[in-house]
């Protein structure tokens, strides 16, 4: 049970001698001890006993509780207000910049037929599917407008590769736009390689565009899962991993920050085979493995019953999967889990990495903007999801106008504060949410409005029926049991991957074109 205990300001009293002067926490019962945590961000193990002095109030000036209560920002009289105030500045310093993040859809063509498909892919041959060299261009001014230092373009498809001559325009426009502009512009482009050639390499890390791709393991699970008629996928896809990684490497580059990232999609078919998943991604010089369940989005909800599981199933195959990581760096063998590094992030190094898909708010339309082929505007690249299967209700915007002729295109600062925005945002602050609010995860946490409207047909969950909440649940369950048993390594394991670490070579200040 998790409980929201909210006790008096006022200090409670021992024998007549005033000791405590607790602020607002939440609590929950793991691995045998209680787990509390507050707005902060702090968080504290303690023995039964412990907690039972600590809500009589039994805990006298010289105990060592109050001392770590003290340290915990659990007392009110002894807090320092200038560095919390200062930490909680920076925790929500997103909520100052505006959407950083854009998505670019520049086609909905792809070559393979990926049975998962979350963004309903169309065929090579469809038409009217990429997007033309003047939607485009309006996609980079709406972006451009931005009230964000930052602003990262990233290219999505389908298979962005399809439409390359598109793709090289954008990040030629939007370098020349950033001479002017000063931002701290980045490009970041999610391919399948098949298409990938020495002349668009060549252009791609003289560009410094970060490069993702997708694996799902040795070549009978990915080929299984990732059809490719013209060839063979898992093949081609190593061969541009190792080839792109290697680049890295001899230009000298810190293999630990500088690779290709590639992400795997956990199937019914992967369950079983956690531990070859991630000794496949070591053995090409991956460091990294980001382990996510299947999510209702295109193609996934139709797949549920030939490629899904049960949430507990996929939580069984995260702490076996994770124990296994762990112990490859205990042997020597560098790997990190990105779900793990990221809450670690929040829990143990006290900085909010902002990914967009747990914090609260969310960054639906105020974190990010997904620009469809066609130059319509979503709230996310999730909500661009949803209107592939005929439900618009997350468009916010198209930058070449509404309906209408001769209609002005939408302006940035009515889009980015349209009702839909405003209404997503009310939806993924935590403070609001019933079960949320009151769970000691809450200050580490956040919740999908989109994944809630596919699941549960609402953007305000229930999360006591959430298979979101389900499996983040799980997943703090299960990190904060590894803290509280953690030994010197393990620890020392977990602060290195909280620690975040920037990659400026990606990033393009303002420079003279």
């Amino acid at each position: 049970m998790t409980h929201h205990t909210h006790l008096p300001i006022e200090s409670l009293s021992v024998r007549g001698q005033k000791v405590l002067d607790l602020l607002p926490f939440r609590q929950r019962t793991v691995d045998g001890a209680v787990l509390i945590s507050n707005d902060f961000g702090d968080h504290m193990f303690l023995s039964d006993t412990e907690y039972q002095a600590l809500v009589r109030g039994d805990v006298a000036n010289e105990d060592p509780l109050r001392a770590r209560l003290k340290a915990g920002n659990f007392l009110a009289r002894e807090l320092d207000r200038e560095a919390i105030t200062a930490r909680l500045q920076e925790k929500y310093r997103f909520l100052r910049a505006g959407p950083s993040l854009h998505i670019f859809v520049v086609t909905l063509r792809c070559n393979h037929t990926c049975q998962y498909c979350h963004a309903s892919r169309a065929r090579m041959d469809a038409p009217d599917v990429d997007m033309s060299i003047e939607t485009a261009e309006r996609c980079v001014d709406f972006a451009f407008e931005t009230t964000s230092p930052s602003l990262t373009i990233e290219f999505q498809g389908g298979e962005p590769l399809a439409n390359w001559t598109v793709v090289e325009h954008i990040i030629e426009y939007a370098r020349q736009k950033n001479a002017l502009a000063g931002k701290s512009l980045m490009f970041a482009l999610v391919t399948n390689l098949s298409l990938m050639d020495e002349e668009k390499l060549a252009y791609l890390i003289d560009r410094r565009v970060q490069i993702c791709t997708s694996l799902d393991g040795p070549a009978d699970l990915h080929d299984g899962q990732r059809l490719w008629k013209d060839g063979k996928s898992h093949d081609t896809t190593v061969d541009w991993i190792r080839r792109i990684n290697q680049h890295y490497v001899d230009a000298g580059m810190d293999p630990h920050l500088y690779h290709i990232e590639a992400l795997p999609t956990i199937t019914r078919q992967t369950l079983a085979r956690g531990n070859e998943l991630v000794e496949h991604y070591a053995a090409l010089g991956c460091k990294s493995i980001f382990l996510r369940n299947l999510d209702p989005f295109g193609w996934g909800a139709a797949v549920k019953n030939r490629l899904g599981y049960t949430m507990e199933d996929f939580l069984e195959f995260y702490r076996q999967t994770f124990l296994h990581i762990v112990e490859m760096n205990r042997n020597g063998q560098d790997m990190v889990e990105r779900t793990a590094a990221l809450l670690f992030s929040k829990i143990i190094g006290n900085v909010e990495p902002n990914y967009l898909d747990i914090r609260s708010p969310c960054g639906a339309g105020i974190g990010q903007l997904a620009y469809n082929h066609d130059g319509r505007i979503f709230t996310c690249d999730e909500g661009r999801m949803v209107d592939r299967s005929g439900d618009d209700c997350f468009q916010i915007g198209n930058v070449h106008g509404t309906t209408g002729e001769g209609i002005e295109k939408d302006r940035y600062r009515d889009v980015v504060s349209s009702p839909t925005v405003r209404s997503m945002v009310m939806a993924s602050t935590l403070e609001g949410q019933p079960g949320c609010s009151s769970c000691v995860y809450k200050p580490w946490c956040g919740v999908c409005p989109v994944h809630n409207y596919c699941e549960q047909g609402s953007i305000h969950g229930r999360m006591a029926d959430s298979t979101y909440c389900q499996k983040h649940m799980g997943i703090f369950d299960f990190l904060m049991e590894r803290v509280h048993r953690a030994d010197p390594f393990e620890m020392a394991l977990f602060q290195r991957w909280a620690t975040p670490r920037g990659q400026p070579h990606y990033v393009h200040e303002a420079e003279a074109l």
